[in-house]
């Protein structure tokens, strides 16, 4: 690996001079004994590390491991020695969170202002408490901010769960109200978060605590026990056994919502639950579901997830999508919502589906103008739309020298590629996206993103290289952010059993990156994510000999098995991207079962895959086939002819290869 030769120049970078190093073996050691919560070991090889290019590693590990009895002195000692880093200002995170728990609030607000991260939420929470504490004429507009943090949260914490509890009912109707409570409540029953419902309810009414244990250990029981709801503690209570309800039996929610419950309780609790039974009917691919939907009287009653699936849900309503339903649910989106480039496509459709009249073809010719580029699924959808075909844009003009020299000194950016070839990817992916976002406001311009990210593509540490290069807001590198490392391999492979080759690459672009020895947590491995028993069959189909699982991680055998799999699925699928892309990441059961109902347009079929990762998934390695595509033929190019059509499997088709892993 190309990383591996240059470890040296790298610690003479960060040195400032040739001094003996001391052995990598001992980071190695000690990050091992950190993640075994070893205090003993990591204080015995501290002192064996000072010297090395990653000493402020060690000494975070170090010091983090008992910073619970640390005293104030060793943490100021550190971040002084340490200053600038990002293990500096890691370390002032975490104890910024134990300030916090402890409720030591005058150490926590001198210590805030020098927090230069400002990405964790819950210490965002303690610090806007301390604020409105200090200063009461702030409260409102703190309240307001402590409200989208705490809804946007699906785990309670402790930071943000103490100030919605301390500012609830003193701010007015934009701060933090017993609606907002609730309606944490709802979000936390549907989505299985017990512990989050219970601190939001006793907010408002702990006295309801043991209805909310009789509601969760048997929905239907509690309802069907009870039969007026005539306070508003009961009502809710009911809401929330209707949502338990719908989470496992959709139709039975319905039932009770429309004959027994609905016109006893609030029309903005009456319209939140049929949003969740839409929801939840919308996530099984129901056909009932836009009904669900069309029961909801106010979509502002509704937040945006809830909102997104109710387009989901009329994408997929019969023979032609209800393109009201799908305008309707977007108008009542937040501004944060309807900036979203999904929601801006089809809202652009449905204002030419609803009504095709000369204002409409020019608001929506308007919204797709504002989304349109070669970058991602919907804008690529919207130059379609416009007209226009995938091209490689123009290369932005050359980084100077004198940029290229800023990233190659740059100390962060030095540590964590050597970190990083240790095989200290998750620390050294974490100093890097520091450096190159956090570590000054507003992190680096577009030009030190190409220079840091041209860095990295020189180094061969493709991730960052990608990743670092999409940030940038005007510019756009192609070169680094659609890389084609391996290409030999890939091209050669690829041709010899029929697949493109742009297909390929969009895959393993999404699935490692391009890293060689990625592992995944559930275990897959290597450039094109291959699970070890999908591997294995895979090796015998295509008659790969003795084949090991430990060979995965070779790039020509993976690429190998990985493209065998992929071009299996896909000849399973009729030659459909969209449903093969689903098959390589959730398996093709799934899809096959997606794929029932209406016939729909591909990107329609995408917007519905019910899993968030599945369904991010297909619409980004369809984006990248199709960027790919114009980089190697240097063609104009069509997201839309990969999408094609999904439909049910025709009888006349050939039954499904139900040996596929």
């Amino acid at each position: 690996m190309k990383l591996r030769t240059i470890l040296a120049s790298l610690a003479v970078a960060l040195l400032g001079c040739a001094q003996a190093q001391p052995s990598n073996d001992v980071l190695l050691q000690m990050q091992e004994a950190f993640r075994q919560g070893n205090k003993a070991r990591l204080a015995q090889l501290l002192p064996q590390a000072q010297g090395h290019a990653l000493e402020p590693w060690a000494a975070y590990w170090e010091l983090r491991a008992r910073l619970d009895t640390a005293s104030p002195q060793e943490i100021q000692q550190f971040l002084a020695r340490y200053a600038g880093t990002y293990q500096e200002d890691r370390l002032r995170n975490d104890w910024l969170q134990m300030l916090g728990q402890r409720r030591d609030w005058a150490t926590f607000a001198q210590e805030y202002p020098r927090y230069r991260m400002n990405d964790d939420r819950e210490v965002r929470c303690y610090a806007l408490l301390v604020q409105a504490q200090a200063n009461p004429n702030t409260i409102p507009a703190v309240a307001e901010e402590v409200r989208r943090t705490w809804l946007a949260q699906r785990e309670a914490d402790d930071g943000c769960t103490l100030a919605a509890a301390s500012l609830i009912g003193k701010s007015g109707p934009r701060g933090v109200t017993a609606a907002d409570a609730w309606r944490k409540a709802r979000q936390a029953v549907e989505n299985n978060r017990p512990r989050a419902a219970a601190a939001a309810l006793e907010m408002v009414n702990p006295e309801a605590l043991p209805l909310l244990n009789e509601l969760n250990a048997s929905p239907a029981k509690f309802l069907n026990s009870r039969v007026f709801a005539a306070s508003r503690v009961r009502r809710e209570m009911v809401g929330l056994a209707l949502i338990k309800m719908a989470t496992s039996d959709i139709d039975g929610a319905a039932r009770q919502l429309e004959s027994k419950w609905g016109p006893q309780v609030h029309p903005e609790e009456r319209d939140w639950i049929w949003g969740v039974i839409g929801r939840q009917a919308a996530q099984r691919l129901m056909p009932e579901a836009n009904g669900y939907f069309s029961r909801v009287e106010r979509d502002r009653h509704l937040n945006d997830d809830l909102l997104a699936w109710k387009v989901r849900a009329a994408l997929r309503a019969g023979n032609k999508p209800d393109w009201r339903n799908i305008l309707e649910a977007i108008n009542a989106m937040s501004d944060e919502g309807k900036a979203d480039p999904a929601w801006t496509y089809w809202k652009a459709r449905a204002l030419l589906g609803v009504t095709p009249s000369e204002a409409n073809r020019a608001e929506a010719e308007k919204l797709l103008t504002t989304i349109a580029s070669p970058k991602g699924f919907y804008e690529q959808l919207a130059l379609e739309d416009l007209g226009q075909k995938i091209t490689v844009p123009a290369k932005p003009a050359p980084l100077t020298d004198d940029e290229k020299k800023a990233a190659r000194q740059d100390p962060g950016l030095n540590r964590a590629l050597f970190a990083i070839s240790l095989g200290l990817r998750s620390e050294g992916t974490r100093e890097w996206n520091y450096t190159t976002n956090l570590h000054k406001p507003g992190g680096m311009t577009d030009r030190e993103l190409l220079a840091a990210a041209q860095f990295a593509c020189d180094r061969e540490v493709w991730d960052r290289c990608i990743n670092t290069s999409e940030r940038t807001k005007a510019e756009f590198d192609f070169e680094q952010r659609y890389p084609t490392p391996f290409r030999e391999q890939v091209v050669r492979r690829s041709r010899e059993i029929s697949l493109d080759p742009a297909y390929v690459y969009g895959l393993i672009r999404q699935e490692s990156r391009f890293v060689t020895d990625a592992r995944s947590h559930v275990g897959a491995s290597g450039l094109m994510q291959v699970m070890p028993a999908t591997a294995r069959w895979t090796a015998n189909k295509i008659g790969l000999r003795n084949f090991t699982v430990d060979q995965l991680n070779e790039r020509d055998t993976n690429i190998a098995i990985g493209t065998g799999y992929l071009k299996l699925v896909l000849d399973d699928f009729a030659g459909s991207m969209p449903m093969a892309a689903a098959a390589y990441n959730a398996g093709p059961s799934r899809p096959r079962a997606w794929r029932n109902g209406p016939v729909l347009e591909g990107a329609a079929w995408a917007e519905n895959v019910p899993f968030t990762e599945t369904r991010d998934y297909v619409k980004k390695v369809l984006a990248n086939t199709t960027f790919y595509a114009a980089m190697i033929t240097g063609q104009p190019q069509s997201l839309k002819a990969r999408l094609g059509l999904v439909a049910p499997r025709e009888l006349s088709q050939p039954a499904p290869n139900t040996e596929l892993p």
